[in-house]
């Protein structure tokens, strides 16, 4: 079984932020409909994911919880450590002695592909064909990739979240746009978001340092992202 390491539980854990509150792109598309005469679709970074990948995230191991700090010893423990058992419910039937061991595996084996499917869908590179060429606006974090003499950034990774790929492992790659900027962006923190508005593509990019993202963005527009 594959362990998390602590970066990888922090990750998770503003990943599982994200997806549940996604501030961002709510304030995004409140400001879309502001606009008038708005062009492109404002969409939010889960709608790129496919619904059963989300679901996979918003829904993952048990022992994920029971990790104190995320620190490898307590992650081995609990990995290792014997399942809890668990009370029946008033009224339903309990099993003998035979039929605990049977009970025993079928809910190991439950909990073992409901882990196998969070990990997937944690590296997922599905995409949402259907966006396949959208006009579209959306939220989210640079992650500089490369630069001109001037140190101005000429490709990034767009993200969901600050500290995606630098400080946390990088998020799923259909949570990746790669957008390549020949006229160049200054930034001045990381910390700051942008809105992003351009044409979707679905086209591959890796980065053997930043990681992979499953969308390409051919920009048309990029500005600060204020409230």
């Amino acid at each position: 079984m594959r362990f998390l390491n602590p970066k990888a539980l922090q990750y998770t854990a503003l990943l599982l932020l994200y997806l549940v509150f996604h501030p961002l792109a709510a304030k995004a598309a409140k400001q879309a409909q502001n606009k008038a005469g708005q062009s492109y679709q404002s969409i939010e970074w889960t709608d790129l994911m496919p619904e059963d990948d989300l679901q996979a995230l918003l829904d993952p191991p048990a022992y994920l919880d029971e990790i104190e700090d995320g620190s490898p010893e307590d992650q081995l423990r609990s990995q290792l450590s014997p399942p809890e058992s668990v009370e029946p419910e008033l009224g339903a039937p309990s099993l003998s002695k035979d039929q605990l061991p049977l009970a025993a595996e079928i809910a190991k084996a439950s909990a073992d592909a409901k882990d196998i499917r969070y990990q997937q869908a944690l590296v997922s590179k599905r995409v949402r064909p259907e966006f396949d060429g959208a006009k579209i606006k959306l939220p989210g974090y640079i992650v500089p990739l490369s630069f001109d003499d001037n140190m101005v950034i000429t490709e990034f990774f767009l993200v969901p979240f600050f500290g995606a790929c630098i400080h946390v492992p990088p998020p799923p790659p259909n949570q990746m746009i790669y957008i390549s900027y020949k006229k160049g962006l200054k930034l001045e923190s990381l910390y700051d978001p942008f809105l992003v508005e351009g044409t979707l593509v679905i086209k591959e990019h890796s980065n053997e340092e930043m990681g992979t993202a499953s969308y390409s963005l051919v920009i048309d527009s990029i500005y600060p992202y204020t409230d």
